[in-house]
């Protein structure tokens, strides 16, 4: 190891799982690193908040697609992917009184385990499954690439994709992956994630959800292993401008400032676009964020008697907005984390009802629809419930959208986050795989 690099003082603005793996990735390449989050907690929009003495994460994940970044960063601060993460096939169940489908993809190699999927799946026609079987075999010859992107809608329609199919699978798979719905949602982005889960070897194809809360499951660990190898980290400080420093980045937090040989600008993107407003050089980077709009995630979180189980960890829902079925998906925490006995989380992708209708109206209509879905009336009546709403939860996933590069066009001065220049939406895994970048670009201008 250089002493160059050695010396090299760098600085990660905000501790989000960007952040985090920005910071790690640059401890590894041998830099002094200062971390700074404005809030107590790292782990940014995707941590857990403290409501009604409870913990509860700020919205329930699924991990879609490979996240071979995400898992080996998890490994490498000492977090346990098989104990902190359940692994499911590729699945699309739904209750058997919302008269949906029931598809799991067996633990075979691709393209196989579609295919056997196929075979084995109820709810679906055979025009159902012969569309299915047409789109997946002519998105693998394509190469899962687009010449000119599309919306997802125009794609499955390309595809002559059933009705029935588009409701029950392509919908809610990339209301899942891209929080954007299918009319205004990238289809080459969502060919990107179809390919790592319906195209993907096996074990790359799996679904992965969180046996504990976000915290635990990396942002937590980051931070042990930070500042156990000698990084700062400033959790609770706010950084409110940079200044360019003879070569070098001066940190502004209220009446302490800093100096840095380089800067990861890891913060949201409407605060990274904050910051960078002032600096000459920029002005491409800052018109690329400007241009995001986002799209809200809302999570239900109802409460019920201790043992109150549903029938798998998962489900997905038949949702209907205009008949008061919000709910996109429901998961079983309990089956999840035995310390969440009786707690469901129903997610709504794309959508904020809650603002619309108000929180305790979308509780009583979401308790409704498990209620049916299930046929357990029990459901209908949680014992307690809370709605979490991240109105700029994602980015929306627009076709042809030019996302901003890591780099600003500024020596020393990155951009990291799952909003960047990337094949994948707005996930944990393109939060990290931008973090590991961000900090490449740093680290290579450190070396000799």
């Amino acid at each position: 190891m250089s002493a160059a690099k050695e010396q090299r003082r760098v600085a990660v603005v905000g501790g989000g799982w960007a952040g985090c793996a920005a910071a790690v990735a640059l401890l590894d390449a041998g830099c002094g690193v200062t971390l700074f989050e404005a809030a107590r907690t790292l782990g940014g929009r995707a941590r857990a908040i403290e409501t009604d003495g409870r913990l509860l994460d700020n919205g329930q994940h699924i991990m879609l697609g490979a996240y071979a970044a995400t898992l080996q960063l998890m490994r490498r601060v000492g977090v346990d992917p098989r104990r902190a993460l359940l692994r499911l096939p590729l699945q699309m169940r739904y209750p058997v009184a919302d008269a949906g489908m029931d598809f799991v993809a067996p633990r075979l190699p691709a393209p196989l385990h579609v295919l056997v999927a196929l075979l084995r799946a109820r709810g679906l026609d055979r025009a159902d499954k012969m569309a299915l079987a047409r789109f997946t075999t002519s998105a693998r010859w394509m190469d899962w690439q687009l010449h000119n992107d599309c919306s997802v809608a125009e794609l499955l329609e390309r595809f002559d994709q059933t009705p029935r199919l588009v409701q029950l699978m392509w919908r809610p798979l990339c209301l899942a992956a891209l929080n954007t719905p299918p009319e205004r949602a990238s289809a080459q982005v969502f060919l990107a994630v179809l390919r790592d889960s319906l195209g993907a070897r096996r074990a790359a194809s799996d679904m992965l959800l969180p046996r504990v809360l976000l915290d635990a499951l990396f942002p937590d660990a980051a931070r042990r292993h930070l500042e156990g190898r000698g990084a700062a980290v400033r959790a609770g400080e706010r950084i409110t401008a940079i200044t360019p420093d003879g070569g070098a980045w001066r940190l502004h937090a209220g009446t302490d400032d800093r100096t840095f040989d380089a800067v990861v600008l890891a913060t949201a993107p409407w605060q990274a676009a904050a910051l960078l407003r002032p600096l000459d050089g920029a002005a491409d980077t800052i018109a690329r964020v400007d241009a995001l709009t986002y799209e809200p995630i809302a999570t239900i979180y109802l409460q019920y008697e201790a043992g109150m189980r549903l029938p798998l960890p998962f489900c997905a829902l038949a949702d209907a907005p205009d008949a008061g079925r919000w709910g996109q998906f429901v998961f079983d925490r309990g089956q999840l984390d035995p310390g969440q006995d009786g707690l469901l989380a129903v997610v709504v992708s794309g959508a904020d009802p809650a603002g619309a209708i108000g929180h305790e109206a979308l509780a009583a209509a979401v308790a409704a629809q498990l209620a049916a879905a299930f046929a357990l009336p029990a459901l209908g009546k949680p014992l307690w419930s809370r709605t979490i709403t991240e109105k700029r939860a994602t980015f929306a996933c627009a076709p042809g959208l030019t996302r901003p590069a890591n780099a600003t066009g500024l020596p020393g001065l990155v951009l990291a986050g799952d909003y960047t220049a990337g094949e994948y939406p707005a996930t944990l895994e393109a939060a990290v795989r931008s973090g590991v970048a961000a900090a490449g670009i740093i680290a290579g201008k450190a070396t000799p």
